[in-house]
């Protein structure tokens, strides 16, 4: 008899080889324009009204075989979806398999996209010979682009961040490297310009098991929209936007505006400034407000006064991973409405537009000024004066105000403090002159020369605009990590001193800091989402980074980035082990991530996400789910360059409430997460093999029989437990994993 997962795989293969003896010369889009009638609340857009629909699937087996046709129907029950999930075994289909499409189904959903299907090319090709395209002058033009986030976005594969698509294809005029291939690049990438081509896009990866990501602009940390083998769907230019003075719905009353999830922060501000009113964005120009960051929650130099970007949202318009087109609400599907605000990109579905509320216009008053060790009296002068700007901290948050300072190592005990800028909002000149002359008094005091300049703004705009430059990015040699640092670190003296300390320590070693002071409390009329409960509690998210040696080897870098990880931003964890990271600024290394990332949220997240993408169809590292796949990279890195496989399901991690390294420095178990013990059950497998594990075996130190009660949790039996004390690859410290037993 032949296995169910392997006939399903023939199927498939039949299928493909079909089509080529049956492909017609040409197709008509597979789309339909429907009413733009929504229960968002606002209509549809031109491009969310052109969609696939259920009759247009039927009409391709017209023209296209019935299992030709197949490869681009909507999914149905959760079962066949796992079927087809298994089909193709433990790992997504990979360019050279049997099973990848042929260059003819390539032409067919080509075809059907109505031509909008880009084959990769790196953006560096210009500088090599393999790929004919080879110019030198291009080459030189491409080199001098490649920190400009612009050049980036506008690229339909490259990511701002190209140490994580495995540094394949670089500029030869910046690269230690001679070669340039995919790497870690999607393989084909589709144009968006309307929902049919997102649907088309789904279904045929979830139909075919190709791996799929979503680009926006590509901005994310940890480059999670690239992706050896996939096939991307490219957002960027779904570009509408929409004011709406009256919007109504059932939980708000009042002006809004709708925009395409390829809508920018520089031009939705631009935009806001022509109606009259301020939107909720990003610091940075060409970040993507309605895709990845407002999925990941979102802070903004508003914060302080609104909240997050996440806590503004009405309404999106979603396609989920079945391929259908949905309207998302409080009203309509709460659920889902919780999770896309805040549980991150690449998880629940591809957004196509938002409707977030907007306010009325409001002043800025934006200074920037400097003083480093070498404007000051002595290095002790300088460290007194960043301490005391720590010590203002709640008073300068609590004013609903904003800043974007760095602190930088500059040579042998010398240091720098930058101010680039403090965003007062809602303050005249006089008003921040007065909430900031406690410090400037204590600056005056210690002999720092400081030297502001101020300027007032009566709208949002200008001053966004004047503060913050276009941000540099495409480094090839550095990592990064961050941390959000609670209230009670800065109300607590005690507390306070340690993470002053810790800060000054990562600096002493050389390491910089890139930091936010600003608060996102949840408004009181919003509607709660699932935005990490770390933000909750903030007043700084900060920053920092670690630089590899120029032609550092794949194992040298591995092994910096664990340093860093550990041994740098370790004491970060330790001064707020209960507080956690922004995901899309933070650590692609950071332990415990599920926690960091997602804090309580994390197992209704996973609840959800087995609900509305039982295949796994989205994936990005770190996402709700990632935990059971993982990139077999060819360079060992924490990078997409490999195949995207299943992760065997022989053992069950229950992660404990608190961080590795608090269990290492106590030497002592913490307690369990209620919330993550009962995610634990609903998880496939719940079994396991000590003696035979093939992952633990080697590592075993022993384990020890426990009975876990689960006080608490309804109708969830007492667990029976063993704990595993094992050493990480990792050589600086251990790590406490429980393995639930059956």
């Amino acid at each position: 008899m032949i296995p169910l997962a392997r006939l399903g795989g023939a199927l498939l293969l039949a299928t493909l080889v079909q089509a080529q003896s049956s492909t017609p010369t040409s197709l008509a889009p597979a789309a339909q324009t429907v009413s733009s009638s929504s229960a968002a609340g606002a209509p549809l857009f031109a491009t969310e009204q052109v969609q696939l629909t259920q009759p247009v699937i039927d009409n391709l087996t017209t023209t296209l075989n019935e299992s030709t046709a197949a490869l681009f129907a909507f999914g149905n029950s959760t079962a066949n979806s796992t079927l087809a999930a298994r089909s193709f075994g433990s790992c997504k289909v990979f360019p050279g398999d049997a099973f990848w499409p042929s260059e003819l189904i390539w032409d067919i959903f080509n075809l059907l996209l109505g031509g909008a299907l880009i084959k990769t090319v790196p953006s560096a090709s210009p500088c090599y010979n393999g790929w004919g395209d080879f110019n030198s002058a291009e080459c030189s033009a491409i080199a001098a682009q490649w920190n400009n986030s612009n050049f980036h976005a506008a690229d339909p594969t490259s990511v701002m961040w190209p140490l994580y698509e495995g540094r394949s294809c670089l500029p030869t005029d910046i690269a230690v490297y001679s070669n340039c291939s995919l790497g870690g690049y999607p393989s084909y990438a589709v144009n968006v310009s309307n929902v049919a081509q997102i649907q088309l896009a789904v279904n045929f990866a979830r139909n075919a098991g190709l791996r799929l990501v979503v680009k926006n602009t590509g901005h994310d940390f940890f480059g999670k929209s690239a992706g050896a083998g996939a096939l991307s769907i490219w957002t960027h230019h779904l570009k509408e936007i929409e004011y709406l003075p009256d919007y109504r719905s059932p939980s708000y009353t009042g002006p809004a505006v709708k925009m395409g999830s390829g809508v920018q922060a520089q031009e939705i501000y631009a935009a806001a400034k022509q109606y009259g009113v301020t939107v909720v964005g990003g610091e940075g120009r060409t970040v993507g407000v309605a895709g990845g960051y407002v999925l990941g929650g979102g802070h903004s130099p508003l914060s302080s006064v609104y909240g997050l970007a996440a806590d503004q949202v009405l309404a999106m318009e979603v396609v989920l991973p079945d391929g259908r087109f949905t309207t998302v609400t409080n009203k309509t599907n709460p659920d889902l409405f919780w999770a896309l605000r805040g549980g991150g990109g690449s998880t629940f579905g591809i957004v196509t537009s938002i409707i977030s509320r907007v306010y009325p216009q409001i002043p800025v008053t934006l200074s920037t000024f400097s003083f480093s060790t070498a404007t000051s009296p002595s290095v002790d002068n300088f460290w007194a004066a960043v301490r005391a700007y720590y010590d203002h901290f709640v008073d300068f948050t609590n004013a609903g105000t904003y800043a974007y300072f760095w602190i930088l190592p500059t040579g042998n005990d010398s240091y720098s403090f930058l101010m680039n800028p403090f965003f007062a909002v809602n303050h005249t000149v006089e008003q921040y002159n007065a909430l900031l002359q406690p410090w400037f008094d204590t600056l005056d005091s210690l002999g720092v020369s400081y030297a502001p300049s101020t300027t007032f703004y009566d709208n949002f705009y200008d001053a966004w605009d004047a503060g913050f430059p276009l941000e540099t990015v495409g480094s090839v040699d550095m990592m990064t990590g961050s941390r959000l640092f609670p209230r009670a670190n800065f109300v607590n003296e005690t507390l306070l001193n340690i993470t002053f300390n810790v800060h000054r320590q990562t600096l002493e070693a050389g390491y910089p800091i890139l930091a936010f002071q600003m608060k996102a409390d949840l408004p009181a009329d919003a509607t709660p989402n699932a935005a990490n409960p770390a933000f909750r509690q903030m007043l700084m998210h900060a920053i920092s980074s670690t630089t590899f040696a120029a032609g550092a080897s794949n194992a040298e870098i591995l092994a910096d980035m664990n340093y860093f990880t550990f041994d740098v931003l370790g004491p970060w964890r330790e001064t707020c082990p209960e507080s956690g990271a922004y995901m899309s600024e933070a650590d692609p290394l950071e332990p415990n991530w599920q926690q960091a990332f997602y804090g309580e949220n994390y197992a209704r997240l996973y609840s959800l996400k087995q609900q509305y993408d039982p295949t796994g169809l989205l994936y990005a590292r770190t996402a709700v789910g990632s935990e059971d796949w993982e990139v077999q990279s060819v360079d060992g890195l924490p990078d997409q360059n490999g195949r995207l496989c299943r992760v065997g399901r022989n053992s069950i991690r229950i992660y404990s409430s608190r961080s590795a390294l608090q269990r290492k420095s106590f030497n002592r178990l913490s307690s369990f997460n209620p919330a993550v013990i009962k995610l634990a059950l609903i998880l496939p497998s719940p079994s396991i093999d000590l003696q035979t594990d093939p992952d633990n075996k080697q590592a075993m130190q022993g384990y020890t029989a426990l009975s876990l009660r689960t006080t608490g949790l309804v109708g969830i039996p007492a667990l029976q437990c063993s704990i595993l004390r094992m050493q990480t690859l990792v050589q600086f410290w251990h790590m406490d994993f429980f393995y639930l037993k059956t």
